[in-house]
């Protein structure tokens, strides 16, 4: 039970892991690759932050606390 359990634990890398997983990255990506794969999780991360700010204006927008008339 305690191996079962262990095997869904894993906790976060450590130095050496993080070292291996980058060499694992580069050799399957090669080096030419990474910049337009670093690229695009920008492009996303840019376009999940710019989401959000609508979704808090609308939310701010609908509030009937807001609208002091």
């Amino acid at each position: 039970m305690q191996t079962l359990l262990s095997i869904f634990l894993i906790g976060l890398p450590t130095g050496w892991e993080w070292a291996i997983l980058l060499v694992v990255i580069l050799l399957l990506f090669g080096g030419k690759k990474i910049p337009e794969l670093m690229k695009g999780i920008g492009k996303g991360i840019k376009g999940f932050k710019d989401g959000m700010k609508e979704i808090e204006e609308d939310i701010k927008s609908d509030n009937p606390l807001n609208d002091k008339k």
